[in-house]
């Protein structure tokens, strides 16, 4: 029964995603080419929602199942360039496959099933970062 209101809230999610048209190839297209502002407008309230969210957290010193309180560590930038390999390494993977990857399964559903090797090259991507992890530098 837990998982069951996780299930719920991915469907509530992916009926959400489905019906702003986050995950219309077309609408992703047009924020590549600086056509329309839809998907900007949606990336930047998300942006805030979650700045917000964070700023409550954090001044309501909310804590876990477990009574530890909800922190963020702080981030040290160094010189970036991760961020810069990493976020350009999602662009060029958004950009070509139309999709980032919190639509891919709704996309699934919404009846693309190309988009399922997309999920299957997220995941290896995923393990091979897990398994190469120790081995790159932070």
């Amino acid at each position: 029964m837990g998982l069951f209101a996780y299930f719920v809230i991915g469907g509530a999610f992916g009926a959400v995603l489905l019906e702003s048209e986050v995950i219309s190839w077309f609408r992703i297209q047009e924020m590549f080419r600086f056509e329309a502002f839809h998907m900007f407008g949606i990336i930047g309230s998300a942006v805030l929602v979650a700045g917000a969210s964070l700023e409550i957290v954090k001044r309501l010193e909310i804590r876990d199942a477990e009574g530890v309180p909800l922190r963020l560590p702080p981030k040290t930038l160094g010189r970036g360039i991760r961020y810069v390999v990493g976020g350009a390494l999602f662009g060029v993977g958004w950009a070509l496959t139309g999709a980032c990857p919190g639509p891919l399964v709704a996309l699934v559903g919404a009846g693309v099933p190309v988009m399922v090797v997309a999920i299957a090259s997220a995941l290896a991507g995923t393990w091979m970062y897990g398994y190469l992890r120790p081995r790159l530098p932070h």
